[in-house]
């Protein structure tokens, strides 16, 4: 067994490499980009070397040799299917933690790859995977298939540069998209065009390969409920599903066909009906690899490593076993109301359930740290396990509502909508589950007991303040230090405004002799909230947590005259690049229209005309970075 690994990769898959080589007593070092100086993987490992940037091959074998770590563990995105860097590894006398190159290389093309998986015999949807990529034959092999069609990358994978096309005219529109998005995450344009199956279930096959010719599954995982085409619940095993010991056998063909070593997972596509399709090859351990832990009792990144160091499969898959059932939230800063666009901010306030053998948290992050744009917005994955999928269903409910997070916008309220609605109750599974049920899902919110909070949070914050100002001026028992609203011949109140997503919202709290009452928009309620609540102040805003649901209130200044009509110019919702103006100035335009392509965290958003006007400046080209905030467009 190795004495000392790399890893070369950051966040919550870094702490979760280094925590197996821990108990097996291996040394750790941890890599970190210039952004990431102070992050929690950087300070979690035995010792953290900088580099140039989580995708610089020579940097971070240049790291490997100045520290002495005998072989290298990828982690799941960067470079962890890149056959290049496992080649460069193998050449610098480092060991790579996963297949070889040519294993990795024949499953990272995925039209290469689903040519050689119909030479195994494994099932593949009808599709296009040539390497003819004229935008004229791909819409002649779309029209052949059969509309509606899925555009897909072929060097990559995780939702990325995806496109359902429902038509023929909108292909070419949708295709130049995902080449431009499929360019920019993994450096290669090329795309396979596939049939769209309605309500099709994605279930994925983990598996194992050795150096000396074994190969086996660790069972499946459902992983249907996605939000632009990225996972969001997964669970094993899949509920209801009785192909898995032909889809076993066609994931363990798959592997043994390009005699894979490692961990892989094997994904396929299936119709409600049980019938199964190859989608592609992961050729790295998947981020919810977890539940399949929970199911088998196994540590997936030690068989990592004792496979990589030359040993044998420790198990036979006679000696597999499932036990029980595991489900895995993944907890993004994301706001699911504006289509899940990525957030950013500082966490300023952290709270995860009690981790037990029921109940795991896998995270990269701690309170005070920055959720930046320049990597992915993941903040944890929350796993659970449980007798049955019933039994471990109620235990996630439970441990959502436990999770306390403020700073930063995410999907914990999402994820608990999910976790109680009747379809995911009813494991009514496939992947338009959420964009089927968005209206329970993504609900309007009562924000009274937040203005509520924030109100006496805000009163809290000026008494504190109004009792040091009075130790201050050696006068403690002033009136002018009281802050209980006290007027003459006039009830007893104060007044406060906070804005919400741009809305203004005037709460006024009266003072009686029966206790505070709060007002607002003529509703009255008396006392605190019986919420469980908790506040935290940064400058002007008021972070605040009902139970467990978040919202961030800015206080306006009382002084502050009205704001500036700003409803013609539309603003950068987070930092990126621009990628594509699709109109000019004197345009006239129609609410809804595209006006330009935002890419922010390898994902593209279209920022469109909130109403009929003219376009009357556009104030950034494509290919120009832009900062959160920053006008894009300004309409009359």
């Amino acid at each position: 067994m190795f004495k000392k690994i790399l890893i070369a990769n950051r966040g919550e898959i870094a702490c979760r490499v280094m925590r197996t080589a821990r108990r097996l007593g291996i040394r750790s070092v941890a890599v970190f980009a210039e952004a990431d100086r102070g992050a929690l993987h950087a300070k979690s490992a035995d010792e953290a070397r900088q580099i140039s940037g989580y995708l610089d091959i020579d940097s971070i074998l240049a790291a490997a040799r100045a520290s002495g770590a005998e072989a290298i563990h990828p982690g799941y995105g960067f470079l962890a299917e890149n056959e290049d860097f496992a080649a460069a590894c193998a050449k610098a006398g480092v060991i790579f933690i996963g297949p070889t190159p040519e294993a990795i290389a024949a499953m990272g093309d995925k039209s290469a790859a689903k040519r050689l998986m119909e030479k195994a015999g494994v099932p593949l949807v009808p599709g296009y995977h040539g390497e003819k990529q004229d935008a004229v034959l791909l819409e002649k092999e779309a029209a052949r298939v059969g509309f509606p069609v899925l555009i897909k990358p072929s060097a990559g994978g995780g939702g990325k540069g995806m496109r359902i096309v429902r038509e023929q005219k909108s292909f070419a529109e949708n295709l130049e998209g995902a080449k431009r998005e499929a360019k920019s995450s993994f450096g290669d344009e090329r795309v396979l065009i596939e049939r769209y199956l309605d309500r099709p279930r994605h279930i994925e096959m983990q598996v194992f390969g050795d150096s000396h010719g074994n190969v086996v599954h660790l069972f499946e995982r459902d992983c249907s409920v996605q939000r632009r085409h990225q996972k969001v619940l997964e669970e094993a095993p899949a509920p209801s599903f009785r192909k898995r010991d032909e889809m076993a056998a066609a994931a363990v063909a798959a592997a043994k066909a390009i005699r894979y070593t490692g961990a892989g997972t094997v994904e396929f596509i299936a119709e409600q009906d049980g019938r199964f399709y190859f989608m592609e090859m992961n050729t790295r351990l998947q981020v919810e690899h977890p539940v399949t832990e929970m199911i088998t009792g196994l540590d997936l990144v030690e068989w990592q490593l004792l496979i990589a160091s030359g040993q044998k499969i420790p198990l036979k898959q006679a000696e597999l076993r499932v036990n029980g059932h595991g489900i895995e939230a993944r907890i993004y800063a994301e706001d699911p109301r504006r289509d899940f666009l990525p957030a950013t901010g500082r966490l300023l306030h952290l709270a995860f359930p009690a981790q037990s053998a029921e109940v795991r948290v896998d995270t990269g992050v701690e309170a005070g740290g920055e959720i930046t744009p320049w990597y992915d917005p993941m903040i944890a994955k929350l796993v659970v396990h449980g007798r049955d999928r019933g039994d471990a269903l109620a235990r996630l409910r439970t441990a959502l509502a436990d999770v306390e997070i403020a700073g930063v916008t995410t999907n914990v309220e999402f994820l608990r909508k999910i976790a109680a609605s009747r379809a995911f109750t009813s494991a009514e599974l496939d992947t338009g589950l959420i964009e089927r049920n968005r209206a329970e899902l993504i609900s309007p919110i009562d924000l009274d007991p937040f203005l509520a909070t924030a109100a006496f949070a805000e009163l809290a914050h000026d008494e504190a303040e109004a009792r040091r100002q009075a130790v201050a001026t050696g006068d403690p028992y002033s009136p002018w230090h009281r802050v209980d609203g006290w007027q003459l011949n006039a009830e007893a109140h104060h007044d406060f405004v906070f804005v919400e997503g741009g809305t203004e919202h005037p709460v006024r709290v009266r003072f009686g002799d029966d206790g505070p009452r709060i007002a607002i928009a003529g509703r009255e309620y008396h006392g605190k909230s019986t919420a469980r609540t908790h506040a935290v102040r940064d400058g002007n805003d008021w972070h605040v947590l009902c139970d467990g649901v978040y919202r961030r209130l800015s206080l306006k200044s009382e002084l502050a005259g009205d704001a500036a009509e700003a409803a013609g110019s539309l603003t950068a919702p987070m930092p990126g690049r621009i990628v594509k103006v699709m109109t000019k100035p004197g345009a006239k335009v129609g609410k809804g229209e595209a006006l330009l392509i935002l890419e922010a965290m390898k994902m593209e958003h279209t920022i469109t005309a909130p109403a009929d006007g003219k376009v009357k400046t556009v104030h950034y080209a494509a290919g120009e970075q832009v900062l959160e905030g920053a006008e894009l467009v300004t309409l009359e």
